[in-house]
């Protein structure tokens, strides 16, 4: 029995455009990244059946998957473990002005990549065991999909593609609990091109 999800990258903010660091700061999306997900509905609409629409707590993400969800006829439930990854002091600040203030990239109160890689996996299981066989949307955040797709593939986060607003990454946990990457922002993972094949859960920490 497999279980399949796509994870999904919420539509644009002001703050994407503007390259700031989000985080756990709840920025919502401005009238291009609603337009991103009624386009992103329709295509899913086309396409096998969807079982669910899941989504983080944060408001960007929540719209997001309100407009999926709305032109899927689904119901939208919230999971709290697909939360984006908190960057602690960092928040609100661009890459470069953090990566100049602290240039280890250690941002004070930041969630470490191997918290924010096992609460993912976590959440990702949670929603394979309710909806088993089906094919679930999970509405998220680009650094929480790039250590969710690095946990399962054994790559280092930073050789995943960063994924844009509105992409999509297909994950599938098989009958022995196993995950496995289909596709990065929609291009297929090749496992003997992009790195190591497909692992049990849990053979991979930071």
């Amino acid at each position: 029995m497999t279980t399949r999800i796509a994870l999904i990258r919420h539509g644009q903010t002001d703050w994407n455009l503007s390259g700031r660091m989000q985080g756990r700061t709840d920025v919502p999306l401005n009238a291009a990244g609603r337009a991103q997900a009624r386009g992103l509905a329709e295509e899913l609409a086309r396409q096998e059946p969807w079982t669910a629409v899941v989504t983080s707590p944060l408001e960007r993400a929540l719209e997001t998957a309100e407009i999926l969800a709305q032109g899927l006829g689904l119901a939208v439930e919230v999971c709290d473990g697909l939360v984006e990854r908190s960057f602690g002091a960092a928040e609100g600040l661009s890459h470069g002005a953090a990566v100049e203030k602290w240039p280890s990239r250690q941002y004070p109160s930041m969630e470490g990549h191997g918290a924010v890689a096992r609460r993912g996996v976590h959440a990702l299981d949670r929603i394979a065991d309710r909806y088993a066989n089906g094919r679930a949307i999970a509405v998220t955040h680009g650094s929480f999909i790039r250590h969710v797709l690095a946990e399962i593939t054994e790559l280092p986060s930073d050789d995943v593609p960063r994924p844009l607003n509105i992409s999509v990454s297909e994950v599938e946990r098989d009958e022995s609990h196993r995950w496995h990457v289909r596709t990065i922002s929609g291009q297929a993972f090749q496992p003997d091109r992009d790195g190591p094949r497909d692992s049990a859960l849990g053979a991979h920490s930071e």
